[in-house]
């Protein structure tokens, strides 16, 4: 049996693992199965077609107009916005949920009230440990209560070196 290039997955034996078990040869289906690839990304159901792309880059817009989607929705407004969740609520108890869906395809609203990536939401935090709302409480602190009075450290500092001489002495 001749290979004639390095073994990586069992698509490129063909036929040959197949005949050598119907046909009992177990030294060379153990020889072949040896020598294929140990990633399990190097196996031939992982190993797609490749394909050229000749069609140019589509834009957003013609995306929209050829697949008949919506107009596009914003994750959340560029500044806090209470004022739109009132106006849902107000459409929601003057009408029904169909009207509001309704307003909401013709003008589509931001999916979220705040674009801030780092606020967690209170009901989160209550359902945490205490160790970990503890570190959330630090965290959020603001830069001025977190800085530092270098000029007490300095004379702590001052303290401990006096102390060890002292003892030393």
């Amino acid at each position: 049996m001749q290979i004639e290039s390095v073994l990586i997955n069992e698509a490129q034996l063909g036929t040959a693992l197949n005949s050598s078990l119907t046909q009992r040869r177990r030294n060379d289906f153990a020889l072949l199965l040896a020598s294929l690839s140990y990633d399990a990304l190097d196996f031939a159901q992982f190993q797609l077609p490749k394909t050229r792309n000749q069609s140019p880059v589509v834009g957003e817009q013609q995306l929209r107009r050829e697949l008949g989607a919506a107009k596009h929705r914003p994750c959340a407004p560029p500044h806090y916005d209470v004022v739109l969740t009132q106006g849902q609520r107000q459409t929601l108890a003057l009408s029904s949920l169909t009207s509001l869906r309704l307003q909401d395809c013709l003008a589509p609203t931001p999916l979220a009230i705040r674009d801030d990536a780092t606020h967690i939401p209170l009901p989160v935090i209550t359902n945490c440990a205490p160790n970990v709302q503890a570190k959330q409480g630090q965290q959020s602190m603001s830069l001025s209560e977190a800085q530092m009075d270098a000029a007490a450290f300095y004379d702590q500092l001052s303290e401990i070196k006096a102390q060890k001489l002292f003892a030393s002495a």
